[in-house]
């Protein structure tokens, strides 16, 4: 995996790779690329699966035929969603004396490191697991590796939207999406934590130029209808929120629980990933870090940008020599800046008569 993250003047990186610094302004944001792969470590599987192993699953046959019918709900969740693949860890058994919970999970979030995905999920339940995980996103995150993280909550959380809110709270990044209602349908109910992989499913298999809010949700109900103060309390907190119209489930507003819109992180971190992906695949070792060679790199990072710009995914893409520092000997800097593209999700009607 190409080496990148967040680049600091004072105390410059050694390895070799294209570190991106992203300045956010009030008036661009960075989007890019479409997505579709949801990591899952799963807790229990049958007798073909083998622990502490990834498996890429593509089907609900090819999940029930590796893991088991009884073992598979989140992964179920996922494809439902749109996920194009799911990425599973087989967690070892869990004994709390030589394998405890904490050890089992630090391990899969270690293993999944080497891995690419663009959205993790718990299978489940995991209240224990949330500080660990958001401390790894960031770190992830500071390292060059960008993802979302989706989580949820249990049957008594979803009950009072307040405890939900206080999650998307203790939790605020732009990287992390709490949802806080849980689902029935088919006569079962499913909690926020345990329905968070088919949100998981839905971001990934969503294209970089659309947004969730308002998709569509294939259940009968949600768990707890939230009344109008409610839905805004809970947006306002950066909570993801599925709501019953009168005739369909639908998510009401795509957040990450910073609050911004899970279509502009997503493109941001599509931009960090497949620029640094193109920078070691075709530049990184390979050409002269003098004025033509710089040209190249601008004019393959500037293209990539603009086909971005034809999909409506950003606007007016600029690429140049960052000022603020010497591109000198083996280090090169660049100044990106562009404007978002985002959904049109509130339509304001003055009607003359």
């Amino acid at each position: 995996m190409a080496n990148g993250g967040i680049w600091d003047p004072t105390a410059l990186p050694t390895r070799p790779g294209l570190y991106l610094n992203f300045v956010e302004a009030a008036a661009s944001q960075i989007k890019g690329g479409a997505r579709g792969i949801v990591a899952i470590p799963l807790k229990t599987y049958g007798t073909n699966a083998t622990a502490k192993t990834f498996y890429t699953i593509e089907n609900e046959k090819q999940a029930i035929d590796t893991f088991g019918g009884a073992n598979i709900q989140s992964i179920k969740f996922a494809l439902q969603g749109g996920a194009k693949e799911v990425l599973v860890y087989t967690l070892p058994e869990i004994d709390g004396t030589t394998v405890t919970e904490d050890a089992a999970y630090a391990e899969a979030f270690e293993a999944f490191d080497a891995r690419p995905f663009n959205v993790f999920v718990f299978d489940g339940e995991v209240p224990s697991q949330l500080d660990e995980a958001f401390a790894w996103v960031k770190r992830n995150r500071d390292e060059g590796k960008h993802f979302l993280l989706v989580i949820g909550g249990s049957d008594a959380d979803d009950a009072d939207p307040a405890v939900g809110n206080t999650r998307s709270t203790t939790y605020k990044d732009d990287y992390v999406v709490n949802l806080i209602v849980g689902v029935k349908t088919g006569g079962t109910a499913y909690n926020s934590a345990k329905y968070a992989p088919y949100v998981a499913g839905l971001i990934a298999g969503t294209a970089i130029n659309r947004s969730i809010t308002y998709a569509q949700v294939p259940v009968d109900d949600v768990s707890k209808r939230l009344t109008n103060s409610q839905v805004k309390t809970a947006l306002a907190a950066g909570s993801l929120v599925l709501v019953h119209d009168g005739e369909k489930v639908k998510v009401e507003q795509g957040l990450v629980t910073s609050g911004k819109k899970i279509r502009v992180i997503r493109a941001r971190q599509a931009i960090a990933t497949d620029i640094t992906k193109t920078a070691a695949d075709a530049y990184i070792g390979k050409i002269d870090n003098n004025p033509d060679g710089q040209a190249a790199l601008i004019s393959a990072i500037k293209a990539y940008l603009e086909r971005l710009e034809d999909a409506n995914v950003l606007m007016g893409p600029v690429v140049t020599l960052d000022p603020e520092f010497e591109s000198v000997g083996d280090s090169v800097y660049l100044l990106i800046s562009f404007a978002h593209v985002d959904s049109i999700e509130r339509i304001f009607l003055t009607i003359n008569v």
